[in-house]
């Protein structure tokens, strides 16, 4: 039998997977992809902000010391913002850890702060 008869007996689904086409993002595995888009700086920038700050269990910084320590390890900052690299949280939650971002709302004058702790067993 020949290459392209074998072809017409597959189903759709079989031709398309043999012909490689690109399956949409689930869910699921978004954190995964953001965490391979963002630079290991970033990421140990954060490890260290969290270990520098940690107290009872949680650890407090504002995303302006993040950022300067981003800085200083050679990121720059309009890159860093336009990438949106300071979207860790997923990253972290799947890593076992509680966090909370918190921004000023309208009218409100305070920087915005990061919290990580650990997750509660439920």
């Amino acid at each position: 039998m020949c290459f392209c008869a074998q072809y017409v007996r597959i189903s759709c689904k079989k031709i398309v997977e043999r012909i490689g086409i690109v399956n949409p993002i689930t869910p699921a595995e978004v954190v995964d992809k953001k965490a391979t888009l963002i630079p290991d700086k970033v990421i140990e920038a954060f490890n260290e902000m969290i270990a520098q700050n940690c107290s009872n269990g949680s650890s407090t910084f504002t995303q302006k010391e993040v950022v300067a320590l981003i800085v200083s390890k050679g990121i720059d900052e309009d890159q860093l913002l336009d990438n949106r690299w300071l979207d860790v949280e997923g990253i972290y939650r799947k890593a076992d850890w509680s966090v909370k971002y918190d921004k000023p709302g309208f009218n409100e004058t305070y920087d915005a702060t990061f919290t990580f702790s650990k997750k509660r067993k439920r």
